[in-house]
């Protein structure tokens, strides 16, 4: 299957390939990812359209355009904002303008915009969409739109982490270099860069480095976790269920009564 901008998220391509936010998807709920491949989806989060929304605007002029009108949800139909951008999508020009504004992250910006490439990894096929992609410069970059740059969040195995890897981008990043190396058969990983502009007022930002030590790690752990994601995806492994996501939540069937004491571990 050939991939283009307007097949790229489509459940064909997501059946033929794997992607960073499938694998994080099975990851997180094997239930939940199975049924997605079949066609049910969850309704669109304002914090995720915020992030399209700039994302769109470094693309391209004519992007932007085409997702605001795609996209009508984000000007206000009622009250003293009527017929404007909605406050979230005022904010979301303000981080915009922030990213604008600094010349260190404007520099590693600069590239291919929004380039997918397709690869064989740890047994499965993939596709990765790259946000700016520099090969002269042995770089790619990719922009974070995120509540807090400094916040600090519990993982239960690993202690207090930042948003970088609550969020799952250290894989992300790890998966487009190793793509990337394979399709142009480098020996070593161009450097993945992540500029992130979080939402408080004023909105901070950071450019940020991920090393071949994090890469590989994160590799690594593919690798480990493929083989029964790789079944489980094929339909020759029933799919754990989660039993807390919205996909669980929607077709749970209770079978026993919990004592309350069990409801934290749920």
């Amino acid at each position: 299957m050939i991939l283009n901008n307007q097949n790229y998220h489509s459940t064909e391509a997501n059946q033929h390939y794997w992607s960073n936010s499938q694998y994080k998807e099975f990851l997180e709920c094997e239930a939940r990812g199975m049924a997605k491949l079949r066609g049910w989806a969850e309704p669109p989060s304002e914090a995720l359209l915020v992030g399209s929304y700039v994302h769109a605007y470094f693309e391209s002029k004519e992007v932007f355009e085409q997702f605001k009108s795609e996209n009508p949800e984000i000007i206000a139909s009622k009250g003293a904002n009527k017929g404007n951008l909605k406050k979230e999508f005022q904010r979301a020009d303000e981080l915009i303008r922030t990213i604008e504004n600094d010349p260190l992250c404007m520099f590693v910006l600069q590239g291919q915009k929004e380039v997918i490439l397709t690869a064989e990894f740890a047994g499965a096929k993939w596709k990765v969409k790259m946000d700016n992609y520099a090969p002269d410069r042995n770089r790619f970059s990719d922009i974070k739109t995120v509540r807090e740059i400094q916040k600090e969040t519990w993982d239960p195995n690993n202690g207090y982490v930042t948003f970088v890897e609550a969020s799952g981008y250290v894989t992300q990043m790890a998966l487009y270099a190793e793509i990337e190396r394979r399709v142009q058969g480098r020996d070593g990983w161009i450097e993945p860069i992540i500029v992130a502009v979080s939402k408080e007022d004023p909105p901070d930002k950071a450019v940020i480095s991920i090393n071949g030590y994090d890469i590989q790690r994160e590799l690594d752990l593919i690798e480990m976790n493929m083989p029964r994601l790789i079944e489980v995806k094929s339909g020759r492994i029933e799919p754990d269920r989660c039993e807390n996501c919205r996909y669980c939540r929607e077709t749970k069937t209770l079978n026993k009564i919990v004592h309350y004491t069990e409801l934290i571990n749920q």
